[in-house]
C-alpha cells in the first residue's frame, strides 16, 4: 500500500549523527521507528481530514447514508482513529525496546518487529480507507449547501424542464438536453432574496417508485426532505416529458403527505407549447413567461427580511455595540518637497 511504502522510504533516508558507530545505529533505529509510525498517522489524518470538525451537515450525511449505508462512514473513521491510537501505542513500545537493546543486531531486529506490527496495523483498515476515500470523492461532486440557509429545492419527473427553470432563477448553469435523466446528481446555484442569498438546488428526475429507486432519485428524495426550505414541484402537461400528468400529479400528493412541515409549490412548465386551464401557475424557462410572477410566489413562500438595498438594511439591521468607528488615518509623513520647502 501506497502509504506503508512512503512510511519506510522515508525512515529509510534517517541519517544520524553520533560520535561512534553504536550511537549512529541506536539513533537511526529510533528514527526509523518514529518516521514510519508518524508518517502513517498523518497520511491517515489526511484521509480523514474531509470529516474533522465541523464534520458533514446534516444533508451531507443523509445523501452520505443513501449512498452507501446508514453508519458506513462512521464505522470507518472509528477503525481508523483506533489505528491510529494503536500505532502510537506502537512508537511508544518500540522506541523503548531499541533503547533497551544491546547490539546491532538486536536493534536491527526490533525495528523488522515494528515494521511488521505497523503493516498489519494498516492493512487491517485497508477497506476502511477506501471507503473514505471513495465517500470523499463522492462529496467533491455534490455541492456544499450552507446549513440554515434558505433553500429551493427544484424537484419532479425527468424532462420535465427543471434544470432549465433552475438556470432562469439562479446563477447555476446546469446540463440540459432534451432527453430524461440529463442531470444525474444535485446541483447548486444562488439567487438574491432581499437581504437573504437564496440556495437554488436542482435535482435529478423522479420516477414516483416507492421501491426501486436509483441513486439518482434518492439524492432527489434526500434534498427534497433534508434540505429544502420551500420545494418547486415541476409539472409538465405537454406529455413531452414521457410521463402522465397523472403520475407527476400522484408523486407530488405522495410527497406532500410524507414532508407535511416543507412547503411545496407546485407549477406547470413548457408554456410555450401550450396552455390548460388547471388553476396551477404555469411558466416557460423558453420564453421567460410567467417567471416573474412565480418569483413573487416563491419571494411569499421564504418571506425575505426587507426589501431595502442590502447595504442600507444592513447597515439598519446592525446593533450600536457591532458598529465600530473607523480608526483615525496615520498623519502624513512630510514630503521631499514640503522638507526643501521648510
Amino acid at each position: 500500500m501506497e502509504i506503508l511504502d512512503t512510511a519506510f522510504r522515508r525512515a529509510s533516508l534517517a541519517t544520524p549523527h553520533g560520535q561512534t558507530k553504536a550511537e549512529r545505529d541506536r539513533l537511526r533505529a529510533k528514527l526509523k521507528v518514529v518516521r514510519s509510525c508518524a508518517t502513517v498517522v498523518r497520511h491517515l489524518r489526511l484521509e480523514a481530514r474531509r470529516f474533522a470538525k465541523p464534520g458533514l451537515t446534516p444533508f451531507e450525511g443523509a445523501l452520505v447514508a443513501g449512498a452507501y449505508g446508514d453508519g458506513v462512514l462512521d464505522r470507518a473513521l472509528l477503525r481508523l482513529r483506533r489505528a491510529e491510537e494503536r500505532i502510537r501505542d506502537l512508537s511508544r513500545e518500540a522506541e523503548l525496546r531499541v533503547r533497551r537493546a544491546s547490539s546491532a543486531e538486536e536493534l536491527g531486529s526490533e525495528v523488522r518487529a515494528c515494521y511488521g506490527r505497523l503493516s498489519s496495523f494498516v492493512r487491517e483498515v485497508d477497506r476502511d480507507i477506501e471507503v473514505v476515500r471513495d465517500v470523499t470523492e463522492f462529496l467533491r461532486h455534490r455541492p456544499r449547501l450552507e446549513p440554515g440557509a434558505p433553500t429551493l429545492v427544484v424537484a419532479g419527473f425527468p424532462n420535465v424542464g427543471k434544470s432549465s427553470l433552475v438556470e432562469r432563477l439562479s446563477s447555476a448553469h446546469p446540463r440540459i438536453a432534451d432527453y430524461p435523466f440529463t442531470t444525474l446528481s444535485i446541483a447548486v446555484g444562488h439567487a438574491d432574496l432581499g437581504f437573504d442569498r437564496l440556495q437554488v438546488v436542482d435535482t435529478p428526475g423522479v420516477l414516483g417508485r416507492s421501491h426501486r429507486v436509483n441513486l439518482a432519485e434518492e439524492e432527489a428524495t434526500t434534498a427534497v426532505g433534508k434540505a429544502a426550505t420551500v420545494v418547486l414541484f415541476v409539472i409538465d402537461p405537454t406529455g413531452t416529458a414521457g410521463y402522465t400528468l397523472e403520475e407527476q400529479e400522484a408523486l407530488l400528493e405522495r410527497w406532500r403527505a410524507e414532508y407535511p412541515g416543507v412547503p411545496i409549490l407546485d407549477v406547470e412548465t413548457k408554456a410555450d407549447l401550450g396552455r390548460r386551464a388547471s388553476g396551477r401557475m404555469q411558466v416557460s424557462a423558453t420564453t421567460g413567461e410567467g417567471v416573474e410572477n412565480l418569483w413573487s410566489a416563491l419571494r411569499a413562500q421564504f418571506e425575505p427580511k426587507g426589501e431595502l438595498p442590502p447595504m442600507e438594511e444592513a447597515v439598519e439591521e446592525a446593533p450600536d455595540a457591532e458598529i465600530e468607528e473607523a480608526p483615525a488615518p496615520p498623519p502624513r509623513r512630510a514630503g521631499r518637497r514640503a522638507r526643501n520647502d521648510a
